[in-house]
């Protein structure tokens, strides 16, 4: 039953379209829009029509960027003979936040994962091979520690290693702060192989 009228009710519908929002979260926010002045509900409006005509994959990386290059991608002084495979821009981000790694980096936008249909081609693996002729020294995969991101991880090392290019994976393990008690073997299990010395 159509209890706001036409206009509200397909806004709800749209915001509950969106990953992550159910149907509370989809009213709560439509009616949060709805109360805002004006000026910001255009804003709003016209940021997310701004993103969706300006954003482009950069033609190098495959992540999210408004120019041709992607600004990691263009920085010289970041080691291009080094590629961090990762699954979306937000890893790609998460990565960046720590400061901690100086190479660049290839977004799949996604993952192998035949239950949902995703194959090999429907993410950008044949975009990383293109780029490892350049020189790439070693490729590091990160995908994520799931079925699919292990799945789509050994795809990828079968196709690099005839390349000649060192293959790694990301270590995985305990979470800082977690308990042991609450960890699962499996999560165990690659903490104790992915041990090093101190």
């Amino acid at each position: 039953m159509n209890y706001y009228g036409n206009p509200i009710t397909r806004l709800i519908e749209e915001l509950a379209a969106l990953p992550g929002i159910g149907g509370k979260s989809a009213q709560r926010l439509a009616f949060h829009i709805l109360h805002m002045p004006q000026e910001k509900a255009e804003a709003l409006s016209a940021a997310i029509l701004e993103a969706r005509e300006k954003m482009r994959y950069c033609s190098v990386c495959c992540n999210l960027t408004e120019e041709e290059v992607c600004p990691v991608c263009a920085n010289l002084k970041r080691d291009h003979k080094m590629i961090m495979v990762v699954e979306d821009p937000r890893d790609m981000a998460a990565y960046e936040r720590t400061k901690e790694y100086h190479g660049v980096y290839h977004v799949l936008h996604g993952a192998i994962s035949p239950m949902t249909g995703v194959t090999p081609q429907d993410i950008r693996i044949q975009e990383l091979l293109r780029r490892i002729d350049s020189g790439v020294d070693e490729v590091i995969l990160a995908t994520n520690p799931n079925v699919e991101g292990e799945a789509t991880a050994m795809y990828i090392s079968r196709l690099l290693k005839p390349l000649g290019v060192k293959v790694t994976r990301i270590a995985n393990g305990v979470p800082v702060g977690g308990d042991l008690e609450y960890v699962d073997e499996i999560t165990l299990s690659r903490a104790l192989e992915g041990r090093r010395e101190m």
